[in-house]
């Protein structure tokens, strides 16, 4: 309400919320997620904690004077617990990469786990969790995994782009 100069209002409509979300202006960091996973393999908590705007992780810790093990012997599977808060705007941005089909099809499970989540809360948000070739309605990537060729792909823009400017 503030960046509208108002103090005080109704909250707004399901679909008003949804283009605010589109339309990624600035109250779409102050709505806050917090989750966890549990048993999250290391490599794939690595790829997570490349986003930093709008997020913070907190991985637990692998140091050997912390856990009695040589981390230096860790494998890259070994099972982390991996905890983060983040903003609206994070999770659209994290989306754009982590649902990607170029991405490790382990960190888009893992992601897809968390817009789930998001979807039962807040459902404007989990529907503007999408993957790049969506977001920007064409694939960019060097190597494309060709979704972009397909039904189903143009099924998605087109959900994604409902109700927009209407």
């Amino acid at each position: 309400m503030n960046t509208i100069g108002k103090s005080t209002g109704s909250y707004p409509d399901s679909e008003w919320k949804r283009r605010l979300l589109l339309s990624e202006h600035s109250p779409s960091r102050k709505i806050r997620f917090s989750w966890r996973w549990v048993n999250l393999k290391s490599w794939v908590s690595v790829h997570f904690t490349r986003h930093f705007i709008g997020i913070v992780h907190f991985v637990k810790t692998q140091r050997t004077d912390r856990t009695g093990i040589n981390r230096d012997e860790l494998p890259q599977s070994n099972l982390v617990t991996h905890e983060a808060d983040a903003s609206a705007q994070a999770l659209i941005n994290i989306s754009r990469r982590r649902l990607c089909n170029c991405s490790a099809k382990e960190t888009r499970e893992a992601w897809k786990a968390v817009k789930d989540k998001v979807a039962k809360v807040e459902p404007e948000v989990a529907r503007c969790m999408v993957p790049d070739c969506i977001y920007r309605g064409h694939c960019y990537e060097m190597f494309s995994c060709g979704f972009h060729k397909t039904d189903e792909y143009k099924k998605q823009l087109e959900e994604y782009r409902s109700g927009i400017n209407e």
